[in-house]
């Protein structure tokens, strides 16, 4: 089963279990997040098309984490006129791991537990960085504690 949503002006096929990459959305790592703009629901032949939207569907995600994308360069030059200008930016982005969907007479849940790991251990891992990896790691776990401590003041 596989539905469409919309968030942050774009729109994402997806299932239940999938990894999903969308627009920075507010909350902390384990929220819940549910999304009411479902455009479209889908199993096999058989699809659901809302007008625009399809009534009672959800779909419900856990927030892994909210990261920067990687930097973009924009560069811009008028030739001969001594003209260069140089800019990067990094889009604020969100990570999700789709837990279920349900509507139009139909319900789908993935039975596999979330993993809160960040995409910077899991990146030092893959590079099998001891140094890099504990870095992170000890930055992730002092981020952790400052929310927490700026949450119970």
């Amino acid at each position: 089963m596989y539905a469409v949503i919309k968030t942050g002006g774009k729109q994402y096929r997806v299932q239940a279990g999938d990894l999903l990459v969308v627009e920075k959305l507010d909350g902390e790592p384990g929220a819940q997040v549910a999304f009411q703009d479902v455009l479209l629901i889908g199993e096999g032949a058989d699809i659901t098309l809302g007008a625009p939207l399809v009534e009672g569907a959800t779909v419900s995600a856990t927030l892994v984490e909210t990261r920067k994308a990687d930097k973009i360069k924009v560069f811009k030059k008028i030739r001969r006129q001594g003209y260069r200008r140089t800019q990067g930016h990094r889009q604020a982005e969100t990570v999700l791991r789709v837990t279920g969907i349900a509507g139009a007479g139909k319900q789908e849940s993935w039975d596999g537990v979330v993993d809160l790991t960040p995409f910077s251990v899991l990146k030092a891992r893959a590079q099998n960085l001891a140094r890099s990896q504990e870095a992170a790691e000890a930055k992730w776990a002092e981020r952790a504690a400052r929310k927490s401590a700026q949450k119970s003041a």
